[in-house]
């Protein structure tokens, strides 16, 4: 059985990290909201681009198509980009984006696929390196940066250009609420116009595009791939610090059940202790 001393270290000790998991559940709800607003925010901007590239598409056939749309028609060679948060202690926020993406990798492994893999956050290079299929690595950084998005992108369309991959997928975790983030793929490349937003609804009109649909779309679907990206760490930002403030509230709960649990259990030891020296005081006095 421990020692009274070694109790009331025990105690003080959970008492700091009760203090510590309240600091960060405080941050964390400070900053959850100016993240869910800039993720929100980046949301119109994502879908109107894909809105406007679904109805160029829609007039692009044969050729003369870009081969971001298109593809290379073959599916081997896939690339998973995976994008996380670069710290920890938001529960299984980070986990649930790998568990994602593992499972698609198994999948397209046992189908005799090629596999390469692309992170973006510590949290994914660290739980993602034992696969040892990396091409590189990105760290996602405290706040989402644009820079850092036009890198993975322009790292992505070198790989496509090169021919070193036919399908590229994106991983990351979309924000829908304080309590729930969903692990989300996305396809990049080919660009899943159709899937991605509606055609937009011109009334009966004819847009004459000058220069051609191809030339826009070779400009535009570069950029789509970057704003797809930087949506996405947005949305990652988010969902980590709604994440952290649910795990930190909890851990800060649970702290507080342990520490009236061990000082029930110290308040008894030191009472049987007390209990036991009046007894061998009373019967030394006896003895006398």
């Amino acid at each position: 059985m421990a020692s009274l001393k070694e109790m009331r270290n025990r105690i003080g000790s959970v008492k700091a990290t009760q203090k510590i998991t309240k600091a960060l559940q405080m941050v964390a709800a400070a900053k959850l909201r100016r993240s869910q607003d800039a993720a929100q925010n980046a949301r119109p901007y994502a879908e109107r681009m894909a809105a406007v590239i679904a109805n160029l598409a829609a007039g692009v056939s044969g050729e003369g198509a870009p081969r971001l749309l298109v593809g290379t028609g073959s599916d081997r060679r896939h690339l998973i980009v995976v994008a996380t948060s670069d710290r920890g202690l938001a529960g299984g926020f980070n986990s649930s984006i790998v568990r994602a993406a593992r499972e698609r990798i198994s999948r397209l492994l046992n189908e005799g696929k090629d596999v390469r893999i692309l992170t973006v956050g510590r949290k994914a290079r660290d739980q993602l390196k034992r696969l040892d299929r990396s091409v590189g690595a990105f760290e996602a950084g405290t706040n989402p940066s644009l820079a850092v998005a036009e890198e993975v992108s322009a790292k992505v369309r070198d790989l496509f250009e090169a021919g070193e991959v036919d399908v590229v997928t994106l991983f990351f975790s979309k924000f829908k609420s304080v309590v729930t983030q969903t692990a989300t793929g996305i396809q990049l490349i080919p660009a899943e116009v159709q899937s991605a937003a509606e055609p937009i609804d011109l009334k009966g009109a004819v847009y004459e595009y000058e220069p051609d649909e191809e030339t826009i779309l070779e400009e535009l679907l570069p950029r789509n791939i970057t704003t797809q990206i930087f949506s996405a760490m947005l949305e990652n930002q988010a969902g980590f610090y709604a994440a952290q403030m649910t795990a930190m509230d909890n851990a800060t709960r649970n702290a507080g059940d342990m520490i009236a649990s061990l000082t029930l259990q110290y308040n008894r030891s030191r009472q049987a202790q007390i209990t036991k020296e009046l007894i061998e005081i009373i019967s030394g006095a006896e003895a006398l």
